[in-house]
């Protein structure tokens, strides 16, 4: 808990002369406020390690609005100037550039900025690069040419910087500012160095190149998309509207053909790695394994039960297989971390029924688990090789909790590192002699400090005093974790917030909030963010605010979170169903006000909670809802329900659509018209249906918006909507 030291001085007179202001005033908690000003805003501070582990940098604005860089030192706080942002001026620009995002050089003595970002899909991916000499003290384009660069990176000699523009690779000579196209035939069939839509939506991979250690070739993937059909979202800001094609594949159709090679940077000569026989594949991650010509790369099958691990060689492309992890319903795409100069790895999988990490070696021959049974591993931050220790986090003492942990690669010596109750997690120092914990509980916002590797304190670094401040002086009633019984047996987490003023002899109106996807978590120790205001507010206009984590979400062993595996929604909605009546059985709950609301595959679990409710519930929100599996992509849609030609009786009963025409209530449905991930094609669906039925509700709808509905006061306006709409029906 963070303290407020408070001091009265006395200079001449009396105590009684001296004035002491009253405390301000709580702020007024508005959907204002808490989406569209600064008044709630986190305190927290963006950090970057130095490669000696002794300091760390940070980026913040100057008076004029340039971006400086600082170097702290670790252990006293101590701020040093190392760039100034005023100096970054591009030659012919009027103003300097600001810095975005940074990476330093291996030697040190050059910072590539990445500056004038744009939105590709979910993040900003593309925009402009300069790389910052410190010894010459000048500002270098990273390309003169026009158009957007993409994840340039340094050389490991530091001497050229490589990056992707318009699908294709190309390395920069600093000194002499040339610049060499390794890949040609890049466009909008062919990708190379970055991926495709589903690619970087599911499997999180956008930076898709990699420098062997030598610097004398780049892997790449290379996406070849011309199987996948365009999806047409309409763009309606224009006099006549503009057709906008996304590569979508949608499940059970073709993904695209993928293929690894290593290009020679002196010669452009490509090689292409051998993934075996099997076509219908995903090559999920890829990288050096130690040596400049050895390549690792996982490649997982289209049901995505089988996952390899590959080694090739980046001189021949010859490759053979180190291991593979299996599951009867779907594993998880992880990556590898080699150790010893890639003598061995450890690997992450949940193949005795909880994420575990195992070492092997090289050979792929099993060495130990390294981390205990019985619980599920989360991050795993890092390996201190020097100490032979693994450092990570873990759902324990139980799965509303995540702490961070370590132990021996003997397995032996677990130590929990973080004693506060509630969820940590940690940025280890490359030396890992220091970690920053950032540390948070339910109706309590985050905390940074420093701490050293055993997990003693070394000094606060964010206390964000103002925001905690701000939320005690509110008196809310933070939310309480219980846990709901179904009728078969099943102990269901739950939070509850209760309204100020709470008088359990009342009977009040309870909005449930649901996520309720495979492995996701909404019921958690830890802050909650604008949701979590949002629904305080609602508790001080009298409403019970709940969420519920039904069977199929994390934290509580593979058994729990797989057996929805085939059949989406069936047990999900089934328990937050029967947590809606075990709420109403309750006497501070009004079983006649009972509502839900959720967004993505939250809207998708409300809208079939909703329908297949039998009227337990009064009122439902639905935010962006899968309406039919068949809608959505290939990646995630079939790990969990196959194809739509396997599985057809599945998508049938899975799908809010199939349920529509029992609608009881009021419905509100809400929908971006630009939503590149959940198309509005799926609530255009879902309106015909509640038509056809002869169902009255009530729609928004956002044009040109994203799956995020947001953007300058959108979501003031969405959440106005929200909060308007439920004291109308609920």
């Amino acid at each position: 808990m963070v303290s407020r030291l408070v001091c009265v001085f006395v200079f001449a007179g009396s105590l009684a002369a001296q004035s002491v202001p009253a405390p301000s005033p709580p702020l007024p908690l508005t959907v204002h406020a808490i989406w569209s000003s600064p008044d709630f805003a986190s305190d927290l501070v963006d950090l970057a390690w130095m490669k000696d582990g002794k300091a760390y940098t940070t980026v913040e604005p100057d008076a004029s609005g340039s971006t400086d860089l600082y170097r702290v030192d670790a252990l006293s706080g101590a701020r040093q100037l190392v760039l100034r942002g005023a100096d970054l001026t591009a030659s012919g620009a009027r103003k300097p550039i600001a810095i975005e995002e940074y990476r330093f050089s291996g030697d040190g003595t050059k910072l590539l900025i990445f500056t004038n970002s744009a939105r590709v899909w979910r993040q900003n991916t593309k925009g402009t690069f300069f790389v910052w000499d410190f010894t010459a003290r000048r500002l270098i384009p990273v390309s003169t040419k026009a158009g957007y660069q993409q994840f340039a990176k340094f050389s490991p000699d530091a001497r050229r910087v490589a990056f992707v523009r318009d699908n294709n690779i190309y390395v920069t000579d600093l000194a002499s500012g040339t610049e060499t196209a390794l890949t040609t035939d890049g466009g909008d069939n062919v990708i190379n160095g970055t991926s495709d839509w589903v690619y970087e939506e599911e499997l999180d991979l956008r930076d898709a190149f990699r420098w062997s250690p030598d610097g004398m070739r780049i892997a790449f993937w290379r996406v070849d998309q011309s199987a996948i059909r365009p999806f047409y979202l309409v763009d309606q800001d224009s006099l006549y509207p503009a057709l906008v094609p996304v590569r979508y594949p949608k499940a059970g159709s073709p993904n695209s053909e993928v293929k690894i090679g290593t290009v020679e940077v002196a010669t452009g000569r490509t090689t292409w790695m051998d993934l075996g026989p099997e076509k219908d594949i995903y090559i999920a991650a890829m990288d050096f394994a130690g040596a400049p010509d050895s390549l690792w790369l996982t490649r997982l099958n289209r049901h995505q039960n089988r996952l390899d691990l590959l080694l090739a060689d980046a001189r021949t492309g010859g490759s053979r297989l180190v291991m593979t992890d299996t599951d009867s319903a779907w594993v998880d795409a992880n990556q590898p971390r080699w150790i010893d100069g890639g003598k061995q790895f450890l690997f992450a999988s949940e193949r005795e029924g909880y994420d575990q990490v195992y070492l092997f070696d090289r050979s792929g021959t099993l060495v130990r688990r390294v981390t205990p049974a019985g619980w599920d591993v989360g991050e795993v931050y890092g390996v201190d090789e020097a100490n032979r220790v693994l450092y990570f986090s873990g759902a324990t003492p139980g799965p509303l909790e995540r702490h961070v942990l370590r132990v021996g690669l003997d397995g032996k010596g677990l130590t929990r590192l973080s004693t506060d109750s509630g969820t940590h997690s940690a940025d280890f120092a490359p030396t890992f002699a220091l970690y920053v914990d950032t540390y948070s509980r339910a109706g309590i916002p985050p905390v940074q400090t420093l701490r050293r590797a055993d997990g003693r304190l070394v000094r606060p670094v964010a206390d964000n005093a103002k925001l905690r401040d701000k939320i005690a002086a509110l008196g809310f009633n933070r939310p309480e974790f219980i846990v709901v019984r179904t009728p078969d047996g099943v102990d269901l987490n739950a939070w509850l917030i209760k309204p100020k003023g709470f008088t359990p002899t009342r009977r009040y109106p309870l909005l449930m909030n649901v996520y309720g996807g495979p492995g996701s978590q909404t019921v958690t120790d830890s802050w909650g963010g604008p949701n979590y205001l949002w629904h305080q507010m609602l508790a001080q206009d009298g409403y019970l605010v709940a969420s519920v984590d039904n069977r199929g979400t994390g934290g509580r062993g593979a058994k729990f979170m797989k057996m929805t595996y085939l059949r989406l929604g069936h047990y999900e909605a089934a328990d937050q169903i029967a947590a809606a009546r075990w709420f109403s059985r309750q006497a501070f709950v009004d079983p006649d006000r009972i509502g839900i609301w959720g967004w993505s595959y939250g809207g998708y679990m409300s809208s079939l909670s909703m329908f297949r409710g039998a009227g337990v519930f009064k009122a439902a929100i639905a935010v962006a809802p899968v309406t039919d599996w068949r809608f959505y992509d290939t990646i995630y849609t079939e790990r969990y329900m196959r194809t739509p030609q396997e599985n057809a009786a599945g998508y049938d009963q899975s799908g809010p659509l199939a349920y529509a025409d029992s609608l009881k209530g009021s419905f509100l449905l809400v929908h971006g018209t630009g939503d590149d991930n959940v198309h509005f094609q799926n609530s255009v669906r879902l309106v015909e249906r509640l038509e056809r039925a002869n169902k009255q509700f009530d729609m928004r709808i956002y044009p040109n918006k994203t799956h995020a509905i947001a953007g300058g006061t959108t979501r003031e306006n969405l959440y106005g909507l929200f909060t308007a709409w439920l004291k109308a029906h609920l």
